[in-house]
């Protein structure tokens, strides 16, 4: 029977891998096995500039408190050495990361993740991933809220310019 001061550390972990479940825009779970320390410690710095949290879980934590948040779904995806990227504001950034880092480092490999409380699978974080950054979706926003005002500012200018050398 395990030690009561292990068990309520245990209980406090899993309660707060179920807060961070909760509370993530996005979250993506991968398995690290093959990385050698250097690897891992650059993925976790480029994870810390995004402001995301990158944690080696064990896996039967991990699997109570997907039970404790309704996302057993996830439980097949944890298998084996397991890591967990959480990102609370920027749903992009945790998958666009670990999807260039696994291109580039073969043993990276991404298993699923959370999106907005729904579970999803590799392929749709890799094509979370491509999306470009909340920047430039706003750049294209804007750029296509301008064009009709552009367009009718070029046929005004191109009139004008037609009737100039008639008045002359």
């Amino acid at each position: 029977m395990p030690n009561a001061k292990v068990l309520e550390v245990k209980q406090q972990q899993v309660a707060e891998v179920s807060e961070k479940l909760r509370a993530s825009a996005c979250t993506v779970v991968a398995d690290y096995r093959g990385l050698n320390v250097s690897q891992v410690t650059e993925l976790r710095k480029q994870l810390r500039e995004a402001g995301v949290e990158f944690s080696v879980l064990k896996n039967t934590l991990t699997r109570r408190a997907t039970a404790a948040t309704e996302l057993t779904e996830l439980d097949e995806h944890l298998t084996g050495p397991t890591a967990i990227a959480f990102s609370n504001e920027d749903a992009v950034a945790p998958a666009k990361i670990l999807v260039e880092f696994a291109k580039k480092n073969e043993a990276l490999k991404v298993k699923a993740g959370v999106l907005e409380g729904q579970v999803v699978d590799a392929t749709q974080i890799k094509a979370l991933a491509d999306l470009p950054s909340r920047e430039g979706l706003l750049s294209m926003l804007l750029s296509v809220l301008q064009a009709p005002v552009r367009n009718f500012a070029l046929a005004v200018k191109a009139v004008a310019d037609k009737e100039e050398p008639q008045q002359a």
